[in-house]
């Protein structure tokens, strides 16, 4: 009798629940802190906080997982578009969140 055959990682199997590393930057110059908050993060500014990287302006890392986000950035406490969002969401205090997009990864193409 034949063993069964391995049975795949649940994240090999259905790439969308795996996190992907999402870079989110924004040019602020003058900034003292910045920090970013979004539906993945409960909109708590203070869990994503960016790191100043010099004249290219603030960095920070995300692991997300394939899907749609809301987000905003917090600079120095004040509430702030991604510049470079190339799509928005009004929100419920009729103002813009900016949207961002997860794809699935590469390994879409193992299914």
């Amino acid at each position: 009798m034949k063993p069964p055959p391995p049975i795949q990682p649940i994240s090999e199997r259905f790439p969308a629940l795996e996190e992907q590393e999402v870079t989110l930057t924004l040019y602020a110059p003058e900034a003292k802190e910045v920090q970013v908050a979004g539906n993945f993060n409960s909109w708590r500014p203070d869990a994503n906080p960016l790191e100043n990287i010099g004249c290219e302006g603030w960095t920070t890392h995300l692991m997300l997982k394939s899907g749609q986000y809301e987000y905003r950035f917090v600079v120095d406490g004040v509430w702030t578009n991604d510049p470079q969002a190339q799509e928005s969401a009004t929100n419920p205090y009729g103002e813009l969140n900016s949207v961002l997009k997860v794809g699935l990864d590469d390994r879409v193409d193992l299914l």
